[in-house]
């Protein structure tokens, strides 16, 4: 006969919200509790690390790099100072960056930016004050006659008083379509796993060993033999003696089946690519990737180009929106494709000796001012460059 030692599995209750929205299909038929993984709440999904880091990485990103207000093109084409409202768009005094990341979070989770307007400019009648509200208090839908009809905190508001900017658009729908619900199989899944990994041991979905006997035991043979041997081990590393006919044995597992770590890794790499398809890649979560000083830069250019260049259009558009014509918003792109040093002076030295671009500009990108009348005196004095160093490098790349 054997005893089993370990504890039931509490299935912990769970929290429903109405929403607006058509409600997220559950994620399996099962009973078990740890298929019911509920994201009706925005936060609910950045439980899994893969999503947080997704949107950590887009919306930071988007939000630190430099914006700068132009008009024209080409020749024509000048630089203009920002309005003073752009560097704060809520009026909160949090800043244009907080603003782009609160903007960012809700496209990246809810396909959805939503905002009450609290100023417009007098004479061109945009909005100069945009307080963007949680994606999951606002509900949006079209009336019997197709106008747009919003609802923020239960309270019903006029449309000319809502700043509304979506991603993913749905023909006949007012409100874009959410990644997360979508995508709600695929999340809950890489939650479960997470869940029931961390219970495997805590709530004792397993028995920690067998302790068995020769003999036949009834019920209450064994309760006893089961609290005896429980009380002479508990808290103490000393040697257990067992009588003859009696046997232990611990139960192992492989920390990598305990843990779930293939259906782990698979789900994070899934979830990443929700948000863009080279973020696997990016973040090290396709099979067998690493992240290398070499590949650094190549993986900047990845993110740019498959992942995060259509959000940077859409916030181009966007702020481009609220400004009077012909002015328009460009985001530098530049500053994420920062390489090493040598590569950037080897870069600023071929610009220079082609005519596209002089020494003045190339200090300007690395946060130095033009050379002065002295400094130029000092150049004129030093010898020619010779035949080995970077210039050599840089003449066979040429």
């Amino acid at each position: 006969m054997s005893l089993l030692f370990g504890t039931a599995r509490r299935a912990a209750p769970i929290e429903r919200r109405e929403s607006s929205d058509p409600p997220i299909p559950p994620n399996s038929a099962l009973s078990t509790s740890y298929a019911r993984v509920d994201l009706h709440r925005t936060e609910a999904s950045l439980q899994k690390v893969a999503v947080w880091s997704s949107v950590t990485l887009l919306a930071g990103t988007a939000s630190m790099l430099p914006i700068d207000v132009y008009s024209g093109t080409g020749p024509d084409k000048r630089e203009r100072p920002k309005p003073r409202w752009m560097n704060d768009p809520a009026g909160d005094g949090t800043g244009l960056e907080d603003w782009i990341w609160q903007l960012m979070y809700s496209w990246l989770l809810r396909g959805n930016g939503i905002g009450l307007i609290g100023e417009r400019d007098p004479r061109m009648g945009t909005a100069t004050q945009i307080l963007l509200q949680h994606p999951d208090e606002v509900a949006a839908w079209k009336d019997q006659e197709g106008k747009p009809r919003y609802r923020i905190d239960g309270k019903e508001v006029p449309k000319d008083q809502v700043w509304h900017k979506r991603v993913y658009p749905v023909p006949g729908r007012l409100k874009g379509l959410s990644p997360i619900e979508h995508h709600a199989l695929t999340i809950g899944v890489g939650i479960a796993a997470l869940r029931f990994g961390a219970s495997w041991f805590e709530e004792g979905a397993h028995p920690s060993a067998i302790l068995s006997s020769d003999k036949n035991l009834d019920q209450e043979q064994a309760t006893t033999a089961k609290q005896r041997f429980i009380a002479a081990i508990r808290g103490k590393r000393e040697p257990v003696v067992l009588g003859a006919g009696w046997q232990y044995k611990a139960i192992q597992i492989a920390p990598g089946e305990s843990q779930f770590l293939e259906t782990n890794q698979f789900t994070s790499a899934e979830c990443a690519r929700i948000f863009g398809p080279g973020l696997a890649e990016v973040l090290g979560y396709e099979s067998g990737g690493s992240m290398t000083y070499s590949n650094v830069e190549s993986r900047s250019l990845h993110l740019l180009i498959y992942a995060l260049d259509p959000w940077l259009t859409r916030l181009e558009r966007v702020l481009t929106e609220l400004l009077p014509r012909p002015q328009y918003v460009k985001i530098n792109r530049n500053a994420l494709l920062r390489t090493d040093l040598l590569t950037r002076y080897r870069a600023y030295q071929i610009a220079i000796r082609n005519r596209f671009g002089t020494p003045d500009e190339a200090r300007e990108l690395e946060d130095r001012p033009p050379l002065t009348p002295e400094q130029i005196t000092q150049f004129t004095t030093l010898p020619p460059v010779g035949g080995s160093g970077a210039s050599d490098s840089t003449s066979q790349e040429e």
